[in-house]
């Protein structure tokens, strides 16, 4: 029935909708009313996607996640107007429009592989948009800047140090997060970090965060730091300072997170393989074998009495099942 088909009907019956020709009419304008609100959820569906590129359910909050894709470093290709793409790289960054921040994103990540020594100079204004996007509630912009932390990472490597501390504590919060997808990206963009920053230099960027007050935090930081250690080598953990990296692995004994404890322990039996290789003693008279500095003495010398007898129960008990399970 047409508008001025309904306006015609009598205003009794149009107004109580109790008489035969009113329930006709209401029909219609109630069927009317579904086609309007049928109509205006195909407007909406064409804008907001259900199910985003990286298959997590929508729900209706991120709008539009389906114009960005995100791209494996592998499946990126070199910049192709590049002189263009410099001088309008940091206003993009800082854009209002989201989808053209996940672009220029998408194209740090592509300078920083096929055209790394031309973002140098403007390296630290770059990170510094880059923890914005970090910081975005929008998850697209929030995991494409992941990504690119993790681009960064490994095209930068140390040079990127001083300006780590704001890019660390981000990766972390975002790695401790429930957001699966985020959360997933987070932790492989802080391999990356334990990957090709050195060491030496990463340790105490991550120290502080050991005794973080958030245990997810002190948790993805323990891993960090039982990633890092071995990559020092002997050498550099006696340089570094055995004790100190034995203070950190006691503190995580007792952590609250089953991930920061397992790290912890991994920390721990490093370290008492390293001392035990770097601590041996010469051939005295009395026996003509070099003997081992102990390790149960060095412990109880560097920590607490209950941090010390934590840690010899966790290397003891863990050696003797290698032992028996060899």
């Amino acid at each position: 029935m047409s508008e001025t088909a309904v306006n015609t009907i009598p205003e009794s019956e149009r107004n109580d909708g109790i008489s035969g020709n009113g329930n006709v009419v209401n029909s219609q304008v109630q069927h009317k009313d579904e086609n309007i609100e049928e109509s205006q959820k195909i407007k909406t569906d064409s804008v907001v996607s259900p199910i985003k590129k990286d298959g997590t359910e929508n729900n209706g909050v991120e709008v539009g996640n389906s114009e960005v894709e995100y791209i494996e470093s592998e499946n990126l290709n070199p910049v192709e107007d590049v002189e263009n793409c410099l001088k309008t790289l940091l206003s993009r960054l800082d854009s209002k429009d989201w989808v053209s921040v996940c672009e220029a994103l998408n194209d740090v990540r592509r300078l920083s592989i096929f055209h790394k020594e031309l973002i140098v100079g403007m390296l630290k204004d770059v990170m510094s948009l880059i923890v914005k996007s970090l910081k975005n509630p929008r998850s697209a912009v929030c995991k494409t800047a992941i990504m690119t932390s993790a681009d960064i990472f490994k095209a930068y490597s140390d040079d990127i140090v001083d300006a780590l501390d704001p890019l660390l504590v981000q990766l972390l919060l975002k790695s401790s997060q429930d957001k699966k997808f985020v959360c997933e990206a987070a932790e492989s963009a802080l391999i990356a970090l334990t990957t090709w920053v050195s060491p030496v230099l990463l340790l105490p960027k991550l120290e502080p965060y050991i005794k973080n007050r958030n245990p997810r935090i002190r948790a993805k930081t323990s891993i960090c730091v039982c990633r890092s250690v071995p990559r020092l080598g002997v050498d550099r953990i006696e340089a570094f300072g055995i004790d100190k990296l034995i203070q950190i692995g006691a503190s995580q004994l007792s952590d609250r997170l089953p991930e920061s404890r397992d790290a912890a322990r991994t920390l721990l039996l490093e370290l008492q393989s390293v001392y035990e290789k770097t601590h041996v003693l010469k051939p005295t008279i009395m026996s003509e074998e070099p003997e081992i500095a102990s390790w149960e003495n060095f412990c109880q010398s560097k920590l607490s009495p209950l941090s010390a007898q934590a840690v010899l129960r966790v290397t003891n008990i863990t050696r003797e099942g290698l032992v028996l399970g060899s």
